[in-house]
């Protein structure tokens, strides 16, 4: 059974736990001292246009010069954080002391570091970044002379060198590797595959040009936090302010923000919306990324699920890039300070003992090192949080599981195994004008409150319930829905200019106990703005990792509004009719049962 998780409050996950999410602390030094010295320095790089400080540190391990090079690790905080945050420091001291030279830097626009806050824009972040490997390279020193000799090189101007970091600080990697082909291993963790997807979600198939749901308290809490900076950080430097309607982002970034709290769609300022997110996104370049990536991704993560590892894991495949995939338990929703037993720990540091931890040096001998007989693991690996012995947590496969369990959708409420058993008839639900189902609140630890459990008001959701299981049933990837609703007051308003008129709605899967009790799996939901209401339509769900026990029944629900979200605009009530031969469909990933 899904263990309730932990929820994470959103000040400490942007300023501190989400900054690098490998807090590795007191590692096992890979030399005779494991020790290593600890040099500040800045660098003024050229980035989209201007010139930006970098402030960071050097660590070099001892007995590594010019005659004893060694390969680098490079890396960066999360949003909102710096390279002294704890977790972040903690990365380049894992690292020296077993052997690699470390670079961790603030970001653009955090700590000590100027420009703008950009979003990890490959053509500011990225080539920021790439500009700190040239000093790795030996080709620029540091601004007070500093040069690195002692990396290993692949060739002139070629250092070996590897990223690591989460969240802000993993997209960065793939926008490093994207404009920088020297970077020799990624291992971007939880992080963004497309910020359209992860701040305006819709879960339909296809419909890449229909924004979603707003994910609005998400947004709006990196957004604050964001253009808190000058007001948090005294003496700034200039170049980190924009102007007094947008104080630190990038402009373009500012005016995406506002364009997704005005709950309104236009077409032109979609377009530019849609345009602008992917553009500072992997979706946008993953083509031009060829560096070997170990994604490693959270099941209890809200903000970037499943779907996006999977995704960027699918394009690398296919563009013949050696990519391979970690869900691990732990993501910004849950787990960062308290992960569950055998995880990779951000207080321990338990590099060498966490499966994660030990795949990650893995990745880094393979392709730092070239020790080319490394087993680097599985293609896909999964934490199962039913399994109690912690070092069995993980089970592994060759390929992302497919949909191999249907269930179809029958008008009495219940999930049936077959078309034949659906019941014809049609049910109804209706909206109101505010939100009446909750699956989380993402800023619960910031106003100091409890995050009530997930609910449904009765009238606003219909759901569908399978006959209790008779056998443990593993579900692992991401569920799909085939739908078709018939919604008039919509329908009326089809062809607007104005795509908030599109009806939206929230799927997701509720685990049931014998004895009645609802639990939302992951807290997770897939919000659909409806392309057309005169078609059918299939959502994905996000990915999950999740036994229903024996006894259990597995609930389908399709709900007016979350409050998570911005909703619909408007009442629009909506029926839902199945025959036999024409109903809604359920998919599930099955492994087991």
């Amino acid at each position: 059974m899904f263990r309730p998780r932990s929820r994470t409050p959103l000040a400490l996950a942007v300023s501190a736990a989400l900054a690098a999410p490998l807090a590795l602390t007191a590692p096992a030094p890979a030399s005779a001292t494991g020790q290593y010295a600890v040099t500040p320095l800045k660098f003024t790089v050229q980035a989209g246009g201007r010139a930006c400080t970098i402030d960071a540190d050097l660590y070099r391990p001892a007995g590594v010069d010019s005659s004893h090079p060694a390969p680098a690790v490079l890396a960066t905080n999360g949003f909102g954080g710096s390279k002294a945050d704890g977790s972040t420091d903690a990365i380049g001291k894992a690292f020296a002391a077993r052997g690699y030279v470390g670079l961790v830097y603030s970001g653009l626009g955090f700590g000590n570091s100027g420009c703008l806050v950009s979003l990890d824009d490959p053509r500011i972040d990225g080539q920021a970044a790439s500009g700190l490997v040239d000093f790795l390279a030996g080709e620029r020193a540091a601004d007070d002379g500093t040069k690195a000799d002692y990396v290993t090189q692949d060739g002139s101007g070629d250092p070996r060198v590897g990223m690591v970091g989460g969240s802000y600080g993993g997209a960065i990697q793939m926008a490093t590797a994207a404009v920088d082909h020297r970077v020799d291993a990624l291992v971007p963790l939880i992080t963004w595959n497309d910020l359209a997807y992860s701040l305006d979600p819709n879960n339909a198939v296809g419909a890449t040009d229909v924004p979603g749901a707003f994910k609005w308290q998400w947004t709006n809490g990196f957004y604050l936090i964001g253009e808190g900076q000058p007001l948090l950080v005294p003496s700034l430097d200039p170049s980190r302010i924009n102007s007094l309607s947008c104080l630190h982002f990038v402009s373009d970034a500012c005016e995406t923000v506002r364009t997704l709290n005005s709950g309104r769609y236009p077409a032109d300022a979609t377009r530019q919306l849609l345009a602008y997110a992917r553009s500072v996104s992997p979706v946008s370049y993953l083509n031009q990324v060829k560096a070997p990536t170990l994604l490693v991704q959270g099941q209890a993560d809200s903000l970037f699920n499943l779907n996006e590892a999977e995704a960027t894991y699918r394009t690398l495949k296919a563009n013949g890039v050696a990519t391979k995939m970690i869900w691990q338990s732990w993501g910004h929703s849950g787990g960062l300070t308290d992960p569950a037993a055998g995880e990779l720990n951000l207080s321990q540091g338990n590099l060498d003992t966490s499966y994660v931890g030990r795949r990650i040096l893995a990745w880094f001998d393979r392709y730092l090192q070239h020790k080319k007989d490394v087993d680097t693991g599985p293609a896909l690996a999964y934490y199962r949080d039913w399994i109690t012995d912690p070092g069995a947590t993980y089970g592994t496969a060759t390929q992302v599981p497919a949909l191999n369990r249907t269930l179809y959708l029958s008008s009495d409420g219940k999930l049936v195994d077959n078309r034949k058993k659906v019941a014809r008839g049609s049910r109804v639900y209706r909206n109101w004008l505010t939100p009446t189902s909750h699956s989380e609140s993402s800023l619960a630890g910031v106003v100091g409150v409890t995050d009530p459990d997930p609910y449904d008001t009765k009238g606003t959701y219909l759901g569908w319930t399978s006959e209790p299981l008779t056998e443990a049933v593993d579900v692992v990837g991401a569920p799909r829905a085939t739908l078709k609703v018939v919604s008039p007051a919509t329908e009326r308003v089809q062809n607007s200019a104005d795509a908030a008129d599109k009806l939206v709605l929230f799927a997701k899967l509720y685990d049931v106990a014998p004895d009645g009790t609802r639990s939302l799996v992951h807290r997770l939901v897939a919000p659909v703005r409806v392309p057309d209401v005169t078609r059918s339509f299939t959502v994905t769900l996000p990915g999950i990792v999740h036994r229903y026990e024996k006894g259990h029944r597995v609930e389908f629900v399709v709900a007016a509004s979350d409050d998570a979200y911005f909703g619909n605009k408007g009442i629009k009530p909506v029926t839902v009719t199945s025959s036999p031969d024409d109903t809604g469909v359920l998919q599930l990933p099955v492994v087991r049962g």
